[in-house]
């Protein structure tokens, strides 16, 4: 199954094509795209036997975030082996490193981004996992059972921001606006042959600057979870940023950073691209 934000409303992508979820259902369902995470369980059972009427053709650039308002956003950082090396770090061991995106940064897939002024704007393409039912001390065996679904994201990094200062502001400079794009849907875990398993791509104006498989990944979807769960609760509808593989702006040499008219497509097999172009602040 995939479930999109068409212009605020939530639908289901069939056949590329857009269902109106509200109207599809009667009025079972809100056409809140976020309301459906609080009723994920009783979602998928309805769409599992629902008559759907033809779905509409629809423009990329009116689809928003899937999860536009999660109350949680954690992303993890050194979670693929090629890019703590690349960054000098050791390997994490018992939990990667985690912060936050505000929710203000959260932006769908086609979108125009600001640079901000006199930054160092970088690249970081990411699975994100959207949590489908309460999360808390779960194993990671159960992990999965816990995802509604699987997104493309950036997470796009202001690096002056980020590193100035007596202490690292990771939250701050990866938190401008537009700087969490998501989408272009969030596609359910079944749709995959193994969802832990899928190619991970980025380009720069056309030309690849990253390249891996969420296998990569130092700790697991499903083991991330269960680690993160042992802390918080993780709550339906929060966005989980699981990491970074190698080829980041700011670890090549020269170093490399987004500049106006740029366009950044970032892709994972099996869900879809993301489309950013960069502009200068006016």
């Amino acid at each position: 199954m995939r479930i999109a934000n068409l212009a605020g409303r939530l639908a289901l992508v069939v056949d590329g094509l857009a269902v109106d979820v509200e109207q599809a259902s009667g009025g079972l369902f809100s056409a809140d795209p976020q309301a459906v995470y609080e009723r994920w369980e009783d979602f998928r059972r309805w769409e599992a036997q629902a008559e759907l009427p033809p779905g509409i053709a629809f423009d990329p650039a009116h689809l928003h975030a899937p999860a536009p308002a999660p109350r949680q956003i954690v992303a993890a950082g050194l979670n693929y082996r090629d890019h703590a090396a690349e960054a000098g770090f050791a390997l994490p061991d018992t939990m990667p490193p985690v912060f936050t995106k505000f929710a203000s940064s959260l932006t769908g897939p086609v979108t125009e981004v600001t640079l901000p002024p006199g930054g160092h704007t970088d690249w970081e393409i990411e699975l994100v996992v959207v949590i489908g039912t309460r999360a808390h001390h779960v194993t990671a065996d159960a992990a999965w059972g816990h995802v509604a679904g699987l997104t493309v994201g950036q997470d796009i990094s202001e690096r002056i921001t980020q590193l100035e200062g007596p202490a690292p502001q990771f939250s701050l400079g990866k938190s401008f606006p537009g700087f969490a794009p998501t989408g272009p849907w969030l596609v359910t875990p079944d749709e995959f042959a193994d969802p832990g398993d899928l190619e991970l791509r980025g380009t720069v104006n056309g030309e690849q600057v990253q390249k891996s498989r969420t296998s990569d990944m130092i700790f697991s979807v499903p083991d991330l979870l269960a680690r993160l769960s042992c802390v918080m609760p993780l709550l339906p509808g929060d966005l989980i940023f699981t990491g970074t593989p190698a080829g980041v702006g700011v670890a090549q040499n020269p170093q490399r950073q987004l500049a106006p008219g740029d366009e950044l497509v970032s892709t994972i097999e099996g869900i879809g691209e993301l489309r950013q172009r960069f502009v200068a602040q006016p």
